[in-house]
């Protein structure tokens, strides 16, 4: 099975339409404020050395190159052309592997796993707005990337994102001009429920480790000043 053509068209569109400009889309601050405390949380985890890092999402590749100065190989991984464009670009060097794979059908991450081996995961904000149908089959794909070693951290905006989110598009002054696209573009962010999504990870196979609440840190900030932060969870995930 494949990610829905809906999906892969709505993340085509909004790529296509994205400024190169850092910070420019909703989600993409800086390292320190998001992989960086991230690493922290996910690195006590990671029980085998050495294994290559795969970000899983990496949209334009801001983590994925904060990522890339911290192990030895890491692979950035979207299903979107338009955002690996972005991220090339942003990357003259060539430092990260970056390469269009929908991970949701079986196949290509077999394929994968068949390429590298057991890998460990990071993923951020991937879950939460996938189609419904579309979660089970790409927690499937990433237990067969991560093997018997493997670890993934998955970082997802919780339930509890949703009126928040709600409540900034329904502003009378209209939605911050950076969370506007995503909802033109009919990407439906906070969608899963988070006993939904715990779920399914361990039917997919895998153990929740570690886990707890940690907010989503924006790019946009509101009228009074201050920095848009999301309800969010992230899991330490394994083989079972």
């Amino acid at each position: 099975m494949s990610v829905t053509s809906r999906y892969r068209e709505a993340w085509e569109g909004f790529w296509r339409d994205a400024p190169d400009d850092p910070g420019a889309v909703f989600w993409d601050a800086e390292p320190a404020l998001t992989a960086g405390l991230h690493l922290a949380l996910f690195e006590p985890h990671m029980s085998a050395a050495g294994l290559p890092l795969v970000d899983l999402g990496c949209g334009n590749g801001t983590q994925t190159r904060f990522l890339a100065d911290r192990f030895p190989r890491v692979l950035g991984i979207d299903l979107s052309a338009a955002a690996l464009d972005h991220a090339r670009r942003a990357d003259p060097a060539g430092q990260v592997d970056f390469r269009q794979l929908d991970v949701a059908a079986t196949s290509e991450a077999e394929q994968l796993h068949a390429e590298v081996g057991d890998v460990n995961i990071y993923m951020r904000g991937v879950l939460h707005q996938c189609d419904p149908a579309d979660r089970r089959p790409l927690l499937d794909s990433i237990a067969t990337l991560l093997g018997d070693r493997g670890r993934a951290f998955l970082v997802e905006l919780s339930e509890a994102a949703r009126p928040v989110l709600l409540g900034l598009v329904q502003s009378p002054t209209g939605p911050p001009p950076k969370l506007a696209p995503i909802f033109a573009h009919g990407l439906a962010p906070a969608e899963a429920v988070d006993a939904t999504v715990d779920e399914e990870v361990e039917a997919a196979g895998l153990t929740i480790l570690a886990g707890a609440e940690l907010p989503l840190t924006s790019t946009e900030f509101r009228p009074d000043g201050t920095r848009i932060e999301l309800p969010a969870r992230w899991l330490v995930v394994g083989a079972s």
